[in-house]
């Protein structure tokens, strides 16, 4: 799903803003970048990102499993909108949005100096075509809910018109999700000409190189080249970024972090609250489908030793709603803690089948996903819960288990919008409703939060909305990882934002 895969976006500047560690980190001391210089352009950036040959894709409309597929294609195309630095909305492709005043009507203005690679103007036509494109995908449900493709029109050379079921004033934060435009009629998807700060001249199994685009509509784009790598795991980017084979390694993970703390000459960037990492348990059937197992499960969670063990330190306790940067995020909502003997009580209130042996399925494609399964199988022993995890590549567990399984992991390289969770996997019209979770209160609130343009009523029925999460939902969001990059000390404005944000380069420039 990213989306990264899938799992996507932005985080919000005041939980999600990056932390360039200068001087030391709960007593342990990284390497600050070197002496400070004005920006420069020039120079080619060697990155790592992580992904599997099995799992390349070259569809800027498809399923991003892999990190370095998510990077490459978002260097090479433009989403109408990407996360920004003091709202979680701004502008790419679209310069502009406007809506009707019922909120059904939304209207994208595109620049006019917006060219293609080869030089050819971008048009109306040309987005309205990429987005009906990835509208009649198998995710395009979930990523334009609401809006059929017959509503999706190009009006005159610069504006398209999304025109939704429902009045949701949520949808231009919803082009923030894979809206990439490439020309219309393009029948050869991979490699296909863009929009973006960057151009593709190679590629070959996973691996790009990519140069400047002099001419990008968003202005001033400062590397030469960047040179992506891909590595099939965290410890072979590390290695790779401490030998000075790559000025990067992306996404790193904590592990890694860890090993580079003291290294004189490695920069370690850290994204606070960067992604969600929960369990899901299936509500509609199975031993998940009564809440007070739910319940049961999310009290015998140490979430304290979660953070500790599977993240290394590098994260924070969460209290099972997603959305945790989001301004609007309901703080006041009581943290749920340990409770083994409450927990007991409601699995024996619900006649939960302490006799049998339960699966967990995850998968690695993220550093600390297999391992937290591992320990909160650990944990569930304390409850009498017999928990076997099964370890699935990235293909099989997306294919087969994601959103089928019981119980499984997931993740979402995105926390600064509740509402963006709530639609996309909560609501009971929810492509991707992760748990299979219908419950019409819910339901309710969502459809009030979209259309609703008053703040004050609006914030008010948004905590409504997530008391409903924390008390019912199938997720179990134990802790919100932190995002880790490693960098060389010459890499100067690496991105400080979640999801997309964290991948746009054209700000990044090397030192001397």
């Amino acid at each position: 799903m990213n989306l990264t895969r899938r799992h996507l976006l932005g985080v919000g500047a005041a939980a999600g803003a990056t932390v360039l560690l200068s001087a030391c980190d709960n007593g342990k001391d990284t390497a600050a970048p070197g002496p400070a210089t004005s920006p420069r352009k020039g120079g080619t950036l060697r990155i790592g990102a992580l992904g599997k040959a099995s799992a390349i894709t070259r569809d800027p409309h498809g399923v991003q499993n892999n990190e370095s597929d998510y990077l490459i294609i978002s260097l090479v195309y433009d989403a109408l909108t990407v996360p920004g630095a003091t709202s979680n909305v701004a502008p790419r492709l679209a310069t502009k949005w406007e809506s009707s005043a019922d909120l059904k009507r939304w209207t994208f203005t595109i620049p006019d100096n917006a060219t293609f690679h080869d030089g050819s103007p971008v048009t109306a036509e040309d987005v309205a075509w990429s987005l009906v494109r990835l509208r009649n995908t198998p995710s395009g449900k979930s990523r334009l809910p609401g809006v059929a493709p017959d509503n999706i029109k190009a009006e005159g050379r610069n504006k398209v018109v999304l025109t939704s079921d429902y009045p949701n004033s949520e949808l231009p934060l919803l082009a923030r999700l894979t809206t990439f435009t490439v020309k219309k009629d393009t029948a050869e998807i991979a490699g296909a000409p863009g929009t973006g700060p960057f151009k593709l001249v190679s590629y070959s199994g996973g691996n790009a190189k990519l140069v400047r685009n002099d001419t990008w509509h968003g202005g001033q784009v400062l590397l030469d080249a960047i040179e992506v790598t891909m590595f099939d795991s965290p410890q072979a980017m590390a290695n790779a970024l401490l030998t000075n084979q790559i000025d990067v390694a992306s996404n790193v993970g904590a592990v890694a972090a860890r090993v580079a703390e003291g290294k004189p000459d490695v920069q370690i960037v850290r994204r606070l609250n960067d992604m969600a990492m929960p369990f899901l348990m299936r509500t509609s059937d199975g031993p998940y489908a009564d809440v007070r197992v739910r319940e049961a499960f999310k009290l015998a969670c140490d979430r304290e030793a979660m953070v500790k063990q599977a993240l290394s330190g590098y994260g924070t306790v969460a209290n099972d709603v997603l959305g945790t940067a989001d301004p609007a995020y309901a703080k006041d909502l009581p943290q749920r803690r340990r409770d083994l003997a409450k927990a007991k009580q409601l699995l024996a209130d619900a006649g939960f089948d302490l006799g049998g042996t339960y699966q967990l399925f995850t998968s690695e494609d993220i550093p600390g996903l297999a391992e937290s399964a591992t320990l909160f199988a650990t944990q569930l022993k304390d409850l009498g819960v017999k928990m076997e995890v099964v370890k699935q590549d990235s293909t099989t567990f997306w294919d087969a288990s994601w959103q089928k399984a019981p119980l499984c992991t997931t993740y979402w390289g995105t926390n600064d919008s509740v509402v963006f969770f709530a639609g996309k996997t909560m609501n009971s019209e929810a492509a991707m409703n992760e748990t299979a979770w219908k419950e019409p209160a819910f339901d309710e609130a969502y459809r009030k939060v979209v259309s609703t343009v008053d703040e004050s009523a609006r914030k008010d029925t948004l905590r409504e909305l997530q008391k409903i999460e924390h008390d019912k939902s199938g997720y179990l969001l134990w802790g919100m990882a932190d995002g880790v990059d490693l960098a060389a000390k010459k890499v100067r404005e690496l991105p400080k934002l979640g999801g997309y944000g964290r991948v746009q380069l054209e700000k990044t420039w090397l030192a001397n």
